[in-house]
């Protein structure tokens, strides 16, 4: 196991060394979706580093309590605005429900009311919960660490309350209760903003709405007053809903119970405002000097070297991804992680056709090298996993679980792989012990055993059987029509001296 694992931490702005603040356990909070439509897959690059980061550090033997939060309310439109601007987004997924119903375009199985959106919000969460799973992210299967925030109204309010008591924030003459970044002196530490900057409206990122009820025009909104709005909770402040940044910190403190936290993730774009916020009221209810020892972030994802964006026609969701809106043809979900998550998170990713057929290339070579060596994926237990590894002193291992020590290098873990796989030794322990490792942390082995004349794929071992029986009666046309077919159907067809084999296509 590496002997010291180092981060780059956003808050100082450096390479720092990595130890919990209660060994074994490291506790982790990522910002999660708003679930208000399907997660594309810029998010899912995100959540997708937070799940590699978790499963390194179990494997270098911690015990990571990671919450993902899910969030149904307060989330607006315009998030940029550290006062949060514009529409909440589920309201707006409402009016574009409504609209598909009136088109007769809505998404399969989503005859949702527009005007309800608890029921909205359900129907996307579990959809995200569903392409969490299929994309092997472990918090996914953890209902209790995936935290909704209409679940923890009364911990928002409870913590706007201390805050308010503490003098860090006030309420306003129109009812609506902001937070004082003037009390708060280490305000824009995170993003590197000051307070001067915010004043004049850094850049447009803080709205000049309110402003003659804000005593500074980068106070943001923790409760605001609205008996119209649909979702709403009765207050010391008035009927309402909370703002948005107020509900990672509540939910970060209601389910892993600590004012201080080993690490917190999130996107580029969760710099500013909101992990700035999410910082300050934290502390500021707290009194700690903390709130997240560690915050790390991923870069935005690119597609085909554009920003992503729907009026330029390059915004996938990941369903779309893998039922092959992307390429042309149906993805393996294994062949779209590690598209995802091969590139080091700090860096610029490319999502590319390109990219996908070698991410399904490198899918393909580990699992026929795993199983040229015997290794049978999903059987080891996380120590097990430690163990194995901790005991091989092959370089090949070393490197692996050094690169990922080194900032969660996981491009420099693949090459090390890679480069193993390449010169293979006739080590059958070290090659087990790497294998174990790369499933532990990136999880892409999975089963992917081909349809034979008794194997598990049901049409495609049908059409194996029909194909051996033409072959054997020296029906060449028949057998070379059905080899058309289930190579249209995304097959790959061998002959093996046992007869014809198919395996699915990744990508």
């Amino acid at each position: 196991m590496p002997s010291g694992i180092k981060f780059y931490n956003s808050l100082t702005k450096s390479l720092d060394p990595f130890e919990p603040i209660a060994p074994p356990v490291v506790t982790m909070y990522n910002c999660g979706p708003t679930v208000y439509d399907y997660a594309h897959i810029g998010n899912f690059k995100s959540f997708l580093f937070a799940d590699v980061l978790r499963r390194f550090l179990e494997l270098a033997g911690y015990d990571v309590r990671q919450v993902m939060n899910l969030t149904d309310v307060g989330h607006m439109t315009d998030d940029s605005n550290a006062d949060g601007g514009g529409q909440d987004k589920m309201a707006a997924a409402g009016e574009r429900l409504a609209e598909a119903k009136k088109s007769g375009k809505l998404p399969e199985g989503a005859d949702l009311d527009p005007n309800d959106p608890y029921a909205i919000a359900r129907f996307y969460g579990d959809a995200f919960i569903e392409d969490a799973k299929l994309l092997g992210i472990k918090v996914a299967s953890e209902p209790a660490h995936l935290p909704r925030a209409t679940d923890h109204v009364t911990h928002m309010q409870a913590i706007i309350k201390t805050l308010i008591d503490k003098d860090h924030a006030y309420v306003a003459a129109d009812g609506a209760v902001y937070f004082s970044v003037q009390s708060f002196p280490e305000y824009g530490r995170l993003s590197g903003n000051t307070l001067e900057d915010l004043r004049g409206g850094a850049g447009g990122r803080v709205s000049a709405d309110n402003q003659a009820v804000k005593r500074h025009p980068a106070d943001f909104l923790l409760w605001k007053p609205d008996d119209s709005h649909l979702m709403k909770w009765d207050s010391p402040w008035g009927a309402g809903y909370p703002g948005w940044h107020i509900e990672c910190s509540a939910m970060a403190k209601a389910v892993l119970g600590q004012d201080v936290i080993d690490i917190h993730t999130g996107g580029e774009d969760n710099i500013f405002p909101h992990h700035e916020c999410e910082i300050a009221q934290s502390r500021g209810a707290s009194g700690k000097d903390s709130f997240a020892r560690f915050w790390m972030h991923g870069r935005h994802l690119m597609v085909e070297g554009r920003k992503m964006s729907k009026s330029k026609g390059n915004f996938y969701t990941v369903r779309q991804v893998l039922d092959g809106a992307f390429t042309g043809r149906s993805v393996d979900p294994a062949v779209l992680r590690l598209e995802l998550v091969k590139a080091h998170y700090c860096s610029q990713m490319n999502f590319t056709k390109k990219g996908l057929e070698d991410s399904a290339s490198a899918v393909k070579k580990v699992r026929q090298f795993a199983g040229s060596v015997g290794y049978k994926p999903g059987g080891a237990i996380r120590a097990g996993v430690k163990k194995r590894v901790a005991g091989i002193e092959h370089r090949a291992v070393h490197d692996f679980v050094a690169a990922l020590a080194d900032d969660l290098n996981t491009a420099g873990a693949l090459g090390a792989l890679f480069a193993y796989l390449n010169e293979p030794s006739d080590d059958p322990a070290a090659s087990h012990a790497l294998l174990a490792a790369f499933d532990q942390v990136f999880g892409l082995l999975g089963s992917a055993e081909p349809a034979s004349a008794g194997g598990t794929d049901t049409w495609a071992n049908t059409k194996i059987t029909e194909m051996n029986q033409a072959r054997a009666s020296k029906d060449w046309p028949k057998s070379d029509a059905i080899r058309d077919e289930l190579e249209a159907a995304g097959y790959e067809v061998k002959q093996t001296k046992d007869g014809a084999v198919a395996t699915k296509k990744l990508a």
